[in-house]
């Protein structure tokens, strides 16, 4: 049997694509040789890996991608973001056009394709930078990228179920890149990740009431989720207590509709 019929596939919501299960998410990868990272996204996708989160804005991780894809461009999901970008050697978040403008286009050339297939407003976790994303040039340059069809759909990327509850809200945000893990499920609405993955209250118990009307949210209004910190920064992987005095790898799974 071939490895890619192995792989499990859903409809990422209401934009109608099939994606893969397990995902591949690009951080890190300036972290490691480049023909190594090559080789590693091309296994991934011979195991039936369609999508790749592209956050990162340094040249090199963009490049290791670009040249992974090349001649498989059409089989691969790209979900690309607007507002990351690459300045004196740094990833700076940005809504200054003349930067978001530049690295968007840089993500283009790097990845040597023409078109992202989930243009992503990047990494909105306060209302402040919620209201500057949407009421300035910054969201008619995404709706811009979409109309012309280089960006083929409209996503966003947060940690706070305030703000992705607004984005659906808007009609035209079609998916939602957002932190699911059984630790982040259990603390409210936050504006500093920072906080997200600080100690956990040995009073918190279930799931967050906020969270769970997100997931019903997305379900009723057929929008897709694409999962980031899944292990909780790695920290579901390890022994260490930090919930309720229980080591979080031995916390029972959770299920969603």
């Amino acid at each position: 049997m071939e490895s890619r019929e192995l792989m499990r596939y859903r409809k990422l919501g209401k934009t109608g694509l099939k994606v893969s299960e397990i995902g591949f998410g690009g951080e890190w990868l300036e972290r490691h040789e480049e023909d190594e990272s090559v080789e590693l996204l091309k296994y991934a996708h011979d195991k039936g890996v369609n999508i790749v989160d592209c956050w990162m804005a340094d040249p090199k991780s963009r490049d290791i991608i670009g040249k992974a894809m090349e001649g498989e461009r059409e089989s691969w999901i790209v979900q690309g973001h607007i507002g990351s970008t690459w300045q004196n050697g740094q990833y700076v978040r940005t809504r200054e056009m003349k930067q978001v403008v530049l690295a968007f286009e840089d993500l283009l050339k790097r990845m040597r394709t023409d078109y992202i297939d989930l243009g992503m407003i990047h990494y909105v976790d306060a209302l402040e930078d919620w209201n500057t994303c949407m009421n300035t040039e910054y969201i008619g340059y995404v709706r811009e990228l979409h109309e012309k069809g280089i960006i083929r759909h409209i996503g966003l990327s947060t940690h706070n179920p305030r703000i992705a509850k607004r984005a659906i809200e808007t009609g035209f945000v079609e998916m939602i890149l957002f932190s699911i893990n059984p630790a982040f499920d259990m603390r409210p609405a936050c504006e500093d990740i920072d906080i997200m993955f600080g100690e956990y209250d040995a009073g918190l118990s279930g799931i967050d009431e906020e969270r769970a009307a997100l997931y019903r949210l997305c379900e009723e209004k057929e929008i897709g989720i694409t999962v980031m910190m899944g292990y909780f920064g790695g920290r579901l992987l390890t022994k260490r207590r930090l919930l309720s005095g229980r080591p979080l790898h031995r916390l029972s799974a959770f299920t969603m509709r």
